[in-house]
């Protein structure tokens, strides 16, 4: 198949739109163009990953982490980040990621680990407060279905688990065609009076292009007058982190042994048991450090995360347990949801899952 048929499918997925700004999401390395015969997934990018993608045919390596973060200004191979690149590109190799796109949807990296503690009424602990827009038309009453129809199916109208979400409200527009139009109703030269229904509606800012141009086509005026309004309220199906309960509560020293058996982490370091039983629990992939107080705030007895520094425990202060497993062994298993999703969508697609453990740590 096209690889642009899978970098689509992830645009769709975890769109780009909500990756962090000093994220690199998305195709690195390819045309877009180019055929692919083989997919090998991986939690980062490295020259062994590569070796192993020519040794099992795969032409495409799919990673959570971007293998370029920032520009490069010389190949000369002095880093493990221009010996990886230089030598997919040799071997015509692309190189795809969704890195911070994936980790704030909700189907995405937090849900690999709430899937293996057995956590569930999930909520995201951060929602990002820009993603979501306001699109305000206004559409003779006899189009007014199938205009609101055509931006529901396109996505629109979503508000939490409801659907075909709107609202109308009648009045009465007025224009009048210029010499060179081809109106819809009235008279070419004369003062129009149609009785019409404001239609508005809610949408994520990754589908509102789609979402104008589709009702645009089911809208019957020439020239379509809407509205597109940023909304400054959390869009609660995007951001970072997520929070959620288990079935039955469990002692701490229990929970915190079932982490580090589930994970395979090497060390668990965590702050004092503040809490004697673990029922509720806040959790971020990757680097979460900057969400201790979301995970204080949101009632967690524990916040399951990596890459937290000496100060930053400190942050707790006995309101919450603090447990961080290591930034690989957190997201590790994204890995299983990359080769779920694809399969889903690609049935019939050579998808592999990489066998080079890239984890950069060790313990003793």
């Amino acid at each position: 198949m096209k690889l642009d048929e899978i970098v689509s499918y992830f645009e769709e997925l975890a769109p780009t739109a909500y990756q962090e700004e000093y994220d690199n999401a998305g195709l690195i390395v390819g045309d877009a163009s180019m055929e692919v015969k083989a997919a090998l997934l991986t939690l980062d990018v490295t020259p062994e990953v590569v070796l192993e993608a020519i040794d099992k045919g795969a032409n495409l390596i799919i990673s959570h982490h971007p293998i370029i973060f920032r520009g490069i200004n010389k190949f000369t191979g002095s880093s493990y980040v221009e010996k990886t690149v230089a030598a997919a590109i040799k071997n015509d190799i692309a190189i795809f990621a969704a890195h911070t796109n994936f980790d704030s949807m909700m189907g995405g990296v937090n849900l690999s680990i709430a899937r293996k503690l057995g956590i569930t009424n999930l909520e995201i602990l951060q929602p990002i407060n820009n993603g979501l827009f306001k699109l305000v038309t206004f559409v003779p009453v006899d189009s007014v279905e199938k205009v609101r129809d055509a931006m529901f199916k396109a996505g629109a109208g979503q508000i939490g688990g409801y659907d075909c979400c709107s609202f109308g409200s009648e009045g009465f527009g007025t224009f009048r065609a210029g010499d060179n139009t081809h109106p819809y109703v009235g008279q070419k030269g004369e003062m129009h009076r149609e009785p019409e229904v404001r239609v508005e509606t809610i949408l994520p800012k990754n589908i509102l292009a789609r979402v104008v141009e589709k009702m645009i086509e089911a809208h019957p005026y020439e020239e379509v007058a809407y509205d597109i309004y940023p909304l400054e309220i959390p869009y609660r199906q995007v951001g970072l982190g997520m929070v959620g309960n288990i079935e039955e509560p469990v002692a701490s020293v229990d929970f915190l042994r079932q982490v580090k058996e589930v994970f395979g982490a090497g060390v668990v370091r965590y702050t004092a048991l503040s809490r004697q039983v673990i029922k509720r629990v806040a959790f971020c992939g990757g680097s979460g450090a900057s969400l201790i107080g979301k995970a204080i705030g949101s009632g967690a007895d524990i916040f399951i995360t990596s890459d937290i520094k000496y100060h930053q425990f400190f942050d707790a202060d006995g309101r919450i347990i603090i447990a961080d497993i290591g930034h690989f062994e957190s997201e590790q298993f994204t890995i299983e949801l990359f080769y779920e999703y694809l399969l889903k969508k690609f049935p019939t697609f050579a998808v592999l899952k990489s066998r080079v453990n890239t984890n950069p740590i060790n313990y003793l």
